[in-house]
């Protein structure tokens, strides 16, 4: 048979980007937030990153080690869950909140459901859920050495003034890397400069986000609300460095677009309607399981099979 009749399996597009490019461009903008974070709250929470990045890949090495695996910890991913998952952390966490966070983000919610590209949702993000529920108390404490008090978004839904600067800038009290949006902006700059990311999903996750702030915040139209909203808590975070996950985003254009409007609405119910003044990272969790549905209805039907014949 000629060459020419030969069909080789899928894919047939070929590019030089591979999944290690994709995580170090990540882990490169995420430096800035990194960097903040420990310039703000100081050495401990640099000791938390690299405990917690260290458990992360140790988890995910160990696991393939021991089920006679390829080892896939070149691909930096498990780096990634690694330092997002400490960002998500408050910076006066016990070294150990941090690895048993990257455990269980490794192996509960990744390798136990075949690894990369398999995963259902968000590793990082289900594992501070996790935390959240398992140690409330010690994952909801902000107090630390250079700040005491409450976050700026609590202080916002009791009522109380905020300082929008501080807020942009990150001299605020909050989890290692969601204090400095202005960090947080340029590495996600990177990203989309980069083409790693577009703003289909943040773009319409922020601008829902806001539209519900408008219409239902109960502020109106006030820009210092809605700025306060936009630079407190992990919006930023989540928006540019988790909804846009690859793994358990929509594939489709038009499911991203939905999966961003849907992220708006959840995180704007959780913060307004909500007992906690944030809600980013269940909103996310929450868009991760409704993925499947959202792809189902969005997928493109293949050409000749819209309809049945009569």
């Amino acid at each position: 048979m000629s060459d020419l009749m030969k069909v080789s399996s899928n894919p047939h597009i070929r590019s030089k980007v591979t999944t290690a490019n994709i995580m170090l461009a990540v882990v490169v903008a995420l430096l800035p937030a990194a960097g903040f974070g420990i310039y703000n709250f100081g050495i401990g929470a640099l000791i938390l990153m690299i405990v917690t990045v260290a458990s992360t890949v140790l988890t995910e090495l160990i696991y393939e080690k021991a089920m006679h695996k390829k080892v896939t910890i070149g691909d930096f991913s498990a780096v990634v869950t690694g330092l997002l998952l400490a960002l998500n952390l408050p910076p006066a966490a016990p070294w150990w909140i941090g690895m048993v966070g990257g455990i269980f983000a490794i192996l509960v919610v990744k390798m136990l459901f075949g690894g990369l590209g398999q995963n259902f949702m968000n590793p990082a993000l289900g594992a501070r859920c996790f935390l959240l529920i398992s140690y409330t108390s010690i994952m909801c404490n902000f107090e630390c050495d250079a700040y005491s008090g409450a976050t700026p978004l609590a202080m916002l839904k009791a009522g109380g003034e905020v300082n929008i600067l501080d807020m942009v800038v990150g001299k605020t009290a909050g989890t290692i890397g969601e204090t400095s949006m202005i960090a947080l902006v340029i590495g996600a700059c990177f990203l989309i400069l980069l083409g790693v990311i577009d703003l289909k999903v943040p773009g319409s996750y922020i601008i829902t986000f806001v539209v519900f702030l408008i219409l239902f915040g109960g502020h109106g139209f006030d820009p210092a609300f809605i700025s306060a909203h936009l630079a407190g808590g992990g919006l930023m975070l989540g928006a540019f460095f988790m909804a846009t996950d690859y793994v358990t985003r929509p594939v489709t254009r038009m499911g991203q677009y939905l999966y961003g409007i849907l992220l708006g609405l959840l995180t704007g119910i959780f913060r307004i309607y909500g007992p906690s003044a944030e809600g980013v990272s269940y909103a996310i969790i929450l868009g991760n399981l409704l993925v499947p549905l959202i792809e189902k209805v969005t997928m493109p039907v293949a050409f000749g099979k819209r309809g049945k014949r009569a």
